[in-house]
């Protein structure tokens, strides 16, 4: 059976799941333009909470999740790793090659969701929590069913909610290390600035925005400027002075390789937990 192209002018998106992720996507995905909430849908069953919250942008709720199927060319599982097996065979006679599948959830490979669904039309996409503020860093690998055109919508989807990019899905472990765990060790890195800006005599208000503020702005010129990190580390770092004292401390508690061994150790927990 020939794979029909998803219409890129005309193409409607259901979350299989109405969580906060679904409302991060959904929610950046109108806000950027991309779709109209009315070509966005999701089900809930039984929490009227979140059938408010996705009906105050515009989003179609259903009651169940095989109308959700039924009216969409993108199906986006984005339920918790432990359920999606039963969302995808619940779902399985209502899945057909016409429709791109797509799952969010950590840790679930595309061989089972490709075996759960009978489907290999899937792209597995990992975002992280900054979804919520539309500055996620998203990782995305195509199924052995999934076209170069299919990557694109999907890439198209969660460009509105941050950056993503395409790697194998070997990587998504050593993903999972850096930008899915990531977010956590930098609000420790902020907190922690914080924390140093008030033992320097800083009101507290005062010391966490500017801690927040700095990290963004630090970021922002990695990412915009296109200079490596050490070259604009060596920028503000003069002869004697502030920062390099600063810097010496940090290489005195092996900060740079406290944040690699971060990185590997939550790498290595993903592998044990996929494999579980």
């Amino acid at each position: 059976m020939e794979i029909l192209p998803i219409p890129a002018e005309s193409f409607k998106v259901g979350f299989i799941g109405a969580g906060k992720m679904a409302e991060s996507i959904a929610r950046g995905v109108v806000a950027s333009g991309v779709l109209p909430p009315n070509r966005i849908s999701t089900a809930v069953h039984s929490n009227l909470n979140r059938r408010d919250v996705f009906e105050s942008f515009g989003v179609n709720v259903f009651s169940n999740s095989e109308d959700v199927v039924k009216e969409s060319d993108v199906v986006i599982f984005s339920v918790k790793p432990q359920v999606v097996k039963k969302a995808v065979t619940e779902l399985r006679s209502k899945l057909s090659k016409n429709k791109i599948l797509v799952s969010v959830a950590a840790g679930i490979k595309l061989q089972d969701l490709q075996e759960w669904s009978g489907q290999d039309r899937f792209i597995r996409v990992m975002p992280n929590t900054p979804a919520a503020v539309g500055e996620a860093a998203s990782v995305m690998s195509l199924g052995t069913g999934a076209t170069e055109e299919d990557g694109a919508i999907v890439s198209k989807l969660f460009g509105a909610v941050g950056k993503i990019l395409k790697a194998d899905e070997k990587m998504f472990d050593a993903v999972t290390g850096l930008s899915g765990s990531g977010p956590a060790y930098i609000f420790l890195a902020i907190e922690a600035l914080a924390d140093g800006g008030v033992a320097a005599g800083l009101p507290r208000e005062l010391a966490l925005g500017l801690a927040s503020q700095t990290v963004l702005g630090a970021a922002t010129m990695v990412s915009k400027t296109g200079k490596h990190p050490g070259v604009l580390k060596d920028d503000v770092t003069s002869p004697g002075g502030t920062t390099i004292a600063g810097v010496h401390e940090l290489e005195k508690g092996s900060f740079r390789a406290t944040l690699m061994n971060a990185v590997v150790a939550a790498a290595k927990r993903s592998r044990e937990l996929s494999q579980s």
